[in-house]
């Protein structure tokens, strides 16, 4: 049997860099996922669950893929001892997702002995890790009821808006968004949060979303935000900042071209749609926030779940982002490159040099 798939996807090819991808498959329940180990160089693999109806099997792996390797970058840059790991469930949560199918989930999770530590991500809650961790030791984002850390959105948010404030003290010489203009495209879990701390720093705020209900909320709450039909709508927008907090691949050729932004910082992962949009984002003098680095918030704060789990703790490190960001920026000035390049830099040197320490996580 070949690695690759029916429309010829090879699985070995894509996921060269990565140590394992496991299928899981339990016909009683329903349940496809993939679980894609990156990295476990810093400690066992840790990223969430993301259940979705793919459009193929092949999208899923790529998308799998992709993500458990930001999480490797993400948990580096973050400081913390963790390696990168993701995990998929294909299909409809609405109509898909049961007990049964999640605790079968938990024992595939269990079947990798520590290896890989999962969380919640788009299509997942706390209440379902606490059905996986009926079957499984290796969980986190739990219910607080659970003695777990709770929808892990609210510190996502809170570092996204730390390097958000990074960026602005790098253009406009002041860590504030008093005065400007944002544009939140979602505003679901983390963009509804993102929001409010906004708000409460003095920005106008625009906001659009699939979901009109999210949309409705966040009006409700605060009616002086203002809402568009659309994220084109938006990105066309006079806006001074532009926050993707959906879906990946948020930033195409179409969006860099037409963006009047002066900051690009959101929540959502893998926003570059493809290699070579951080120049283009870079020659029109757009200053962009790595995902990976900004949105890393939920990791600190599902990581610290692990050491017995305190907020304060936790979002005193989700501060650290707003330094993490600056170093950022500052090492790709003395580089001379991309933003995107200096996170990565900054996050291989932490993979090289702590992670030849350890090798390879055996659980």
């Amino acid at each position: 049997m070949s690695g690759a798939t029916s429309s010829g996807v090879d699985v070995f090819e894509l996921g060269s860099e990565h140590e394992q991808v496991v299928f899981c498959n339990d016909r009683a329940t329903g349940l496809r996922a993939i679980i894609a180990i990156h990295s476990t160089a810093l400690g066992p693999a840790l990223g969430g669950t993301r259940f979705y109806p793919y459009a193929s099997t092949d999208d899923a792996i790529v998308d799998v893929l992709n993500l458990s390797r930001g999480m490797s970058y993400k948990n580096a840059l973050a400081g913390l001892d963790l390696g990168g790991g993701k995990a998929v469930i294909i299909g409809d949560p609405a109509t898909l997702k049961t007990e049964a199918l999640l605790r079968a989930y938990g024992r595939f999770v269990q079947s990798l002995d520590g290896r890989y530590f999962t969380a919640c991500d788009v299509g997942t809650f706390s209440e379902d890790m606490d059905h996986v961790a009926r079957e499984c030791d290796f969980v986190t984002g739990r219910t607080v009821a659970h003695g777990g850390a709770g929808d892990s959105s609210v510190l996502t948010a809170f570092g996204t808006f730390q390097g958000m404030r990074a960026a602005a003290e790098q253009v406009w010489g002041e860590p504030t968004l008093a005065g400007r203009t944002v544009g939140v495209a979602g505003v679901g879990k983390v963009g509804r949060h993102l929001v409010r701390h906004l708000i409460e720093d003095g920005a106008t705020v625009v906001v659009t979303d699939v979901h009109a209900p999210s949309v409705e909320a966040i009006r409700a709450e605060y009616p002086q935000v203002q809402a568009v039909g659309s994220t084109d709508e938006l990105v066309a927008t006079e806006l001074d900042v532009y926050a993707p907090c959906a879906l990946g691949g948020a930033l195409t050729d179409e969006v860099v071209e037409t963006l009047s932004a002066r900051i690009v910082c959101g929540a959502a992962n893998n926003q570059l749609a493809h290699p070579g949009i951080e120049k283009k984002l870079d020659e029109r003098g757009i200053l962009y926030a790595p995902d990976y680095c900004v949105n890393s918030g939920g990791v600190i704060q599902v990581a610290d779940e692990l050491e017995g789990f305190s907020f304060e703790r936790a979002e005193q490190r989700a501060t650290g982002i707003f330094d993490t960001t600056r170093k950022v920026f500052e090492l790709a000035k003395t580089d001379g490159v991309t933003t995107a390049e200096a996170a990565d830099r900054l996050a291989e040197r932490r993979m090289r040099e702590v992670g030849r320490l350890r090798g390879i996580h055996l659980g």
